[in-house]
């Protein structure tokens, strides 16, 4: 199948961000890309946009940067504390996982998106662990979640 060149419109995940001039399948183009409006054939014309697309690129990267950064701030501000159902010695019922971490932070006013949240593993024990939450790809957060039994221990 012949591959065609376009100029990207809006920014789409694994191909580019706007004002990039990329290669795709025609078939790709022909029935994704120009029906939903992401590209622009190559063309004199679509040439003389590229410039004000970067431009455009530019200041819209700038702005999420700077909304990263500004979240960075307020999760970092918040120390999460998560209590689970255990058993008599202290064993876990199911697990936390990423979706009670980003439950956690919704409660605290925080709207993450889900997949901003790393967990290597689902957490099975009880006590402080790691995890990484990526609002950007310049902003990376390590913190930590502390989980703690809801009824008494024995």
């Amino acid at each position: 199948m012949a591959n065609v060149k376009v100029l990207l419109l809006k920014p789409v995940k694994n191909l580019g961000g706007e004002g990039e001039v990329v290669s795709v399948k025609s078939g790709y183009a022909r029935n994704f890309l120009f029906p939903n409006r992401y590209v622009l054939p190559l063309s004199r014309a679509t040439e003389r946009q590229i410039e004000a697309l970067r431009k455009a690129r530019a200041i819209r990267e700038a702005k999420e940067l700077e909304e990263a950064q500004a979240l960075a701030k307020k999760v970092e501000a918040v120390s999460l504390t998560i209590a689970v159902k255990t058993g008599e010695e202290g064993k876990l019922f199911g697990s936390v996982s990423t979706m009670d971490l980003w439950k956690r932070y919704s409660e605290e006013g925080i709207e993450l998106d889900k997949s901003a949240i790393r967990l290597a593993h689902p957490i099975k024990t009880l006590g402080q662990h790691h995890f990484q939450i990526r609002l950007h790809k310049d902003v990376h957060l390590d913190l930590s979640v502390e989980v703690v039994s809801e009824n008494p221990i024995a």
